[in-house]
């Protein structure tokens, strides 16, 4: 293909083009896509309809049950229909929206992953001011800004994505990814895409050492609390964040700072399956594992309590 003007369909990555693996793929994705919508919607309606979760901490983590919730949406049910009918078809409309959502909730998750830290550092560090730094105002605002930022580099590198000619309508990924997308770019933008590819890398770098200082003060009060159960409850509420942060933020890295000239394409598919679809399904659970008040209002929810 010469230029973009001749693509009108993109070949998405297929699991295999053995039939029955194709079918299995189809019920394995099924069972993650379920278990992700479940959990995240449970999240979401816990902290709804239960008042004592009406609290910054588990307001910014129904927003990030949001984003969850959109980002293995916009991928995961395609890749079902494409192995469910036998075709590996995405329509070049289909693949901006892909590419732009995708972008979207991932840029919004990793903010809403920010500012859950300084969330818990303020509480931590500093609770005598908590509900006057952490107001309903300020966390509207926080969760606001989140959300915008996802949406302008989503457009930003969509836009700049788009913007480029391809010479090859194959995409190596289940999904429309942007560096695959690079990866058969034949025109000069793509060093355009790879600046604001890097842009996203420095800045997310910045995010990670905001989080990582944050977490040092935060540990550091936590350690010199002289009660054995204050401590345990900082900790259950900050050892989850970190570890949904550390599993999005490495997850990513496999992907965006690797060569991915000389991956191969089933490489290429279980990276990006750890990246875009392992942590949305198991935030819910790591989040309810060790915070008591989740799983009562999980429980009433369900109607088990």
């Amino acid at each position: 293909m010469s230029n973009q003007t001749t693509v009108n369909t993109f070949l998405l990555l297929e699991f295999s083009n053995v039939r029955e693996l194709q079918i299995t793929q189809f019920f394995v994705f099924l069972l993650f896509y379920l278990a992700t919508v479940a959990g995240n919607l449970l999240i979401i309606s816990a902290v709804a309809f239960d008042h004592h979760l009406h609290t910054p901490m588990y307001f910014f983590l129904m927003n990030l049950a949001v984003s969850d919730l959109g980002s293995v949406s916009v991928t995961i049910p395609k890749s079902m229909s494409n192995s469910l009918s036998n075709t590996r078809v995405i329509s070049y409309a289909g693949c901006v929206t892909q590419v732009y959502f995708f972008l979207l909730f991932a840029a919004s998750d990793y903010t809403l992953l920010t500012v859950m830290a300084h969330d818990r550092y303020v509480a931590i560090c500093n609770p005598l001011r908590y509900e006057a730094i952490m107001n309903q105002g300020a966390c509207v605002q926080m969760a606001g800004s989140a959300w915008l930022s996802g949406l302008l580099y989503a457009v930003l590198h969509t836009g700049s994505t788009f913007a480029m000619t391809f010479c090859s309508n194959i995409v190596d990924q289940f999904f429309c990814e942007v560096p695959q997308l690079v990866k058969i770019s034949c025109s000069k933008l793509y060093i355009l895409e790879n600046a604001l590819l890097f842009l996203s890398v420095a800045i997310a770098f910045g995010c990670f050492i905001f989080i990582i200082v944050t977490y040092v003060q935060i540990f550091s009060t936590v350690l010199r609390m002289p009660s054995s159960q204050g401590r345990q409850k900082a900790f259950s509420t900050c050892i989850p964040h970190l570890i949904v942060f550390s599993m999005f933020l490495f997850g990513g890295a496999l992907v965006y700072l690797r060569p991915i000239q000389h991956a191969s394409s089933h490489t290429n598919m279980v990276f990006a399956v750890i990246y875009s679809v392992i942590p949305p399904m198991m935030n819910p659970v790591i989040y309810s594992m060790r915070n008591k008040e989740i799983k009562v209002a999980m429980y009433k929810i369900l109607g088990l309590n």
